[in-house]
């Protein structure tokens, strides 16, 4: 069940929730929550928790994003998922805009400032997350149920949802702390009306990796949750990551443990189809024709009941124009805006032309360079996702403005590729069991044609490509690219460093800048050098 979308409606008549850029006190209103009969049900409690989750994927309290979260950015340009694709895609190589919003092609550019309004906004979504999370915790304490009435045989559910709420503050502190490195820090015992302590990126991530370990343990096991409810093997590929990534985080290579830990969630039952097109897992029934036994966790979206112009919305109608038919892709009109750069296409053998099923390239009329980042045409289009079932029916809106599909967090694959780069890192494991997995990929890319690899060809350049092949356009490229050092200096893509045909940048651009309003705002905040 996509049991989330039908509880989002219920939320407002609970939270009455601040604005969020102007102050790093990033609390939803108290009074809203614990005055009067707010919390006298179980199913209030549902409701609150709802909203954690809501929070990663709308960007306001009404449909289409009204009543906006975060104030002084359109509702759906704030929206979680919007922005925090933005930061880890358009500043790489598998992505780039043509719009004119604002200071939107900073990013593409890696010319970016702390007065960017995107990267403002991205630095207080992550913190109302943790607000929200936070404000949870403290209102579903034991001592609360009992000062609310709960009933004991009705808390099982709360207690579930705590443990929920745990890992979705992480996963927003991993965000913090993989884009900005030293954050604002306060948890459920914080005073809400103090300002926020810093935390470093080192410490950050200890704490990141103690609240999973801590959880790891209570969350609900694998595979055993509601569809799109975190449970013991999000735990595990959120550890995975930051583990992954440990060495850039804290100078510590962590790889034994992406090895331990990526094999927790191999042996948890997820399976590919290996007869299934790789593009039936952005379709809008992703989440039952069978791409949903690969999805670790993911973020659900409803064009009736999660209408948001950010999500999976904006990855649908924003690759769309050209001589592109929107009909093709379930909605009413594409946006014109984002492709990919020629340096991406280049990663697949043929280009266009590739035998290998990932390539979802649109090049009809689009030509592969990029002179005018301004001109939709320049750059090949990209066709990934798609609000149209395996039958080609259009999604649940009728108006084809919103869209039904599920974005993966994680996926299986990305857990394959994950325990291969380990193992080639030293990590342990057996490079036998990596080649497998990587080929039950290839073999799903191509059909079984012939295309699997052997020990001698898995070498780290070969990860790096397959990781874009198979999971470009999910949120991971910058932090790959950071790991394998490409993302600043040892490669250049069409319009890095504001050149046509990219350059080089200065390595401080792998970490954001701290919002200039919220250094002004908080003493105890100190800039990243560069900036």
């Amino acid at each position: 069940m996509k049991i989330y979308k039908y509880l989002f409606g219920v939320v407002v008549a609970f939270f009455a929730l601040t604005s969020c850029e102007e102050t790093l006190d990033l609390e939803p209103r108290g009074e809203a929550l614990t005055a009067g009969d707010a919390l006298n049900s179980a199913s209030a409690y549902e409701s609150l928790a709802a909203k954690v989750y809501a929070g990663l994927i709308l960007g306001g309290q009404e449909g289409g994003d009204g009543n906006a979260d975060i104030s002084g950015i359109d509702g759906g340009f704030s929206n979680y998922l919007r922005l925090y694709w933005k930061h880890t895609e358009l500043s790489s190589d598998e992505a780039l805009i043509a719009w004119d919003d604002g200071t939107i092609k900073d990013f593409q550019r890696h010319t970016w400032t702390d007065n960017n309004e995107f990267i403002r906004a991205m630095y207080s979504r992550i913190n109302y997350q943790i607000a929200l999370a936070n404000d949870f915790l403290r209102n579903s304490t034991e001592a609360n149920l009992d000062e609310n009435g709960i009933p004991a045989g009705e808390r099982e559910n709360i207690r579930a949802y705590r443990e929920e709420a745990r890992f979705l503050r992480a996963y927003s502190y991993y965000h913090g702390m993989d884009l900005f490195g030293s954050m604002p820090f306060k948890d459920e015992n914080s005073e809400p009306n103090e300002a926020a302590s810093l935390i470093t990126r080192a410490d950050l991530f200890d704490y990141i990796e103690g609240e999973l370990l801590a959880i790891e343990g209570t969350i609900a096991p694998a595979r055993t949750n509601g569809y799109g409810r975190a449970d013991q093997a999000a735990v595990w590929m959120t550890l995975a990551k930051i583990y992954l990534n440990a060495e850039v985080y804290t100078g510590t290579p962590r790889y034994a443990d992406v090895v331990d830990y990526t094999t927790r969630v191999i042996n948890a039952g997820y399976s590919i189809d290996t007869s299934a097109p790789y593009e039936n897992l952005f379709l809008a029934d992703n989440d039952s024709n069978g791409s949903q036994n690969e999805f670790i966790w993911t973020l659900n979206f409803d064009g009736q009941r999660t209408q948001t112009f950010g999500g999976t919305t904006f990855l649908t109608h924003a690759p769309v124009g050209g001589d592109m038919d929107p009909a093709n892709f379930g909605i009413n009109g594409g946006w014109f805006g984002i492709r990919t750069t020629p340096q991406f296409v280049e990663l697949f053998p043929g280009e266009e032309n590739s035998a290998d099923g990932r390539e979802l390239f649109f090049s009809t009329n689009q030509t592969k360079e990029i002179a005018n980042e301004a001109q939709f045409t320049q750059g090949f289009a990209i066709a990934k996702y798609k609000n149209v079932d395996v039958n080609g029916n259009q999604g649940s809106d009728a108006t084809g403005d919103f869209v039904d599909i599920d974005f993966p967090v994680y996926r299986l694959a990305d857990a394959y590729l994950m325990y291969a780069e380990a193992v080639l890192r030293g990590g342990g494991g057996s490079a036998a069991e990596a080649v497998n997995y990587v080929n039950i990929l290839r073999q799903r890319a191509y059909g079984n044609n012939g295309s699997n690899i052997t020990e001698a060809d898995l070498d780290l350049d070969f990860i790096i490509d397959e990781r874009g092949r198979e999971l470009y356009w999910e949120t991971h490229r910058r932090q790959d690219l950071i790991r394998f050092n490409r993302f600043t200096s040892n490669y250049a893509w069409a319009w890095k460093g504001n050149v046509p045909t990219g350059t080089t940048t200065p390595e401080f651009r792998r970490l954001y800048p701290i919002p200039a309003e919220q250094l002004n705002l908080n003493d105890n905040l100190v800039q990243n050098p560069g900036y």
